[in-house]
């Protein structure tokens, strides 16, 4: 019976040790500690995109939709997409105009 005692315990100490990697891994630390300020973009498997944004202990979530939209505003600038995939943004200057 000692045994199976030792593999029990073995057994805890290995979740424990999983459960810490884990948290490393995906620096949920971060993610638990009211200081810190955390933007996230959550892929679903049904293809919606959600931003989840953390400021100190509020917590919001945004779903991103395709619906479009209308209304007046002025330009504020230009996106462009590189090769690598990243999205720049360049404002645009008011002597441009």
């Amino acid at each position: 019976m000692t045994g199976v005692a030792n593999l029990f315990d073995v057994g805890v100490v290995f979740i424990v040790g999983l459960i810490g990697a884990l948290i490393s891994a995906y620096s949920l630390l971060d993610f638990l500690s009211p200081k810190t300020e955390i933007t996230m973009v959550r892929k679903q498997d049904n293809g919606q995109i959600e931003i989840v944004t953390k400021k100190g202990k509020q917590v919001k979530v945004e779903k991103v939709t395709d619906k479009q939209l209308q209304g007046e505003g002025t330009r504020l600038g230009i996106a462009y997409r590189l090769i690598d995939g990243k999205v720049i943004y360049v404002p645009e200057s008011r002597e441009s105009k």
